[in-house]
């Protein structure tokens, strides 16, 4: 018996003190992934690494979530495949929206991919191809056209000045299918003096131009992501006057390719941080580079490659590049946006954190 009594006696306290040291545990390990991931009242978008592609994930803190853009198709599945792993790290089984700028293979191939592997609930887009001569264009479109003939999918077509009805953020279009948005925003409408250190170029007629552009605006802070819209209609939409005012964070037009970021854009709108969706071989022009290099207000450009083409000289600095010159790591750079308008931007690659208050 004598063996028996000291167990009787000590168990109740050794599994209080079991408990207590769980919950210690589980606080701190909720601590630690709410200063990694953003607290629960935060939107957070994932920028993935689609390989010179795009694809743009928002998630509200609601859990609702937005992807602009699904990247190439082929690779095995690749960039399907990591778009699903940032939901997973953003805390979503489903995809709610699916918003596509354009039907360019590096934007809409992505589609067929994706639905195989996480559910989506809405398509939305600027409506028909407008690039027929273009074989693997019209491949895309048609494939895409496929996956929503199946009627398991919603489909929106937007038109500049609709809101989209994604609840937890505003997310307002203004490009469509070549048109721009008719009217100056909330701190918009000055005079843009920096239309003359812009030239002049003739129209694109390719997809690029039709781009669906948005201004994501979260507790008053501004991400504008005009997916490749060109310099002719950055132009149209900037001159003489500056539709959209200032924007906190830019979603660098076209990968960083000099057919898109003129200065009337650029230099007008002022923002504090920009991140380029470039690839290694593919965006990241050297004038683009140089523009950012010397755009008023900004803080940081974010690249997720270093740029060959830029060499050393031209690109960010390494710390603020997601994959450097070498194999394939696929890393994302992630943005937290706080209510209060506070942000900071992860580097996977680095394990850092930058951050940035208010202003």
């Amino acid at each position: 018996m004598t063996s028996i009594h000291p167990l009787r006696s000590t168990t109740p306290r050794s599994l209080q003190t079991w408990l207590m040291l769980a919950a210690f545990l589980g606080w701190w390990m909720l601590a630690g992934a709410r200063a990694a991931w953003g607290s629960s009242d935060s939107l957070q978008v994932y920028f993935i690494d689609v390989e010179g592609g795009q694809s743009t994930l928002f998630v509200t803190p609601a859990g609702k979530s937005l992807l602009i853009d699904t990247g190439w198709p082929g690779h095995d599945g690749r960039d399907a495949n990591r778009i699903a792993t940032a939901a997973k790290l953003a805390g979503v089984s489903k995809i709610d929206y699916v918003l596509i700028t354009h039907f360019h293979d590096d934007h809409v191939g992505g589609v067929p991919q994706l639905v195989q592997r996480i559910p989506v609930g809405t398509f939305i887009d600027h409506g028909p191809n407008r690039e027929s001569t273009d074989a693997v264009t019209v491949k895309d479109f048609a494939a895409y056209e496929k996956v929503l003939a199946g009627g398991h999918y919603g489909h929106l077509v937007a038109k500049p000045g609709d809101v989209l009805p994604i609840p937890g953020m505003k997310v307002e279009v203004i490009s469509a299918d070549g048109q721009l948005i008719g009217h100056a925003l909330p701190g918009g409408g000055e005079a843009n003096p920096y239309c003359k250190a812009s030239e002049v170029r003739p129209p694109d007629q390719t997809e690029n131009a039709r781009s669906l552009g948005v201004l994501v605006t979260f507790g008053g802070l501004k991400i504008l992501d005009l997916g490749d819209l060109t310099w002719d209609k950055e132009m149209q939409l900037m001159c003489p006057s500056n539709r959209l005012g200032k924007i906190d964070i830019l979603v660098v037009s076209h990968h960083g390719w000099y057919q898109s970021s003129s200065p009337a854009l650029v230099d007008a709108i002022r923002a504090r941080v920009a991140i380029m969706d470039n690839g290694e071989t593919k965006g990241g022009s050297i004038p683009t580079l140089e523009l950012f290099k010397k755009a008023p207000g900004l803080e940081t450009l974010w690249q997720l490659h270093f740029s060959v083409e830029g060499g050393p000289t031209r690109n960010t600095a390494a710390e603020y590049i997601a994959n450097p010159v070498g194999p394939d790591s696929g890393n994302y750079l992630k943005l937290t946006v706080s209510p209060g308008g506070s942000f900071a931007v992860f580097n996977p690659r680095t394990g850092a954190t930058k951050d940035y208050g208010t202003k």
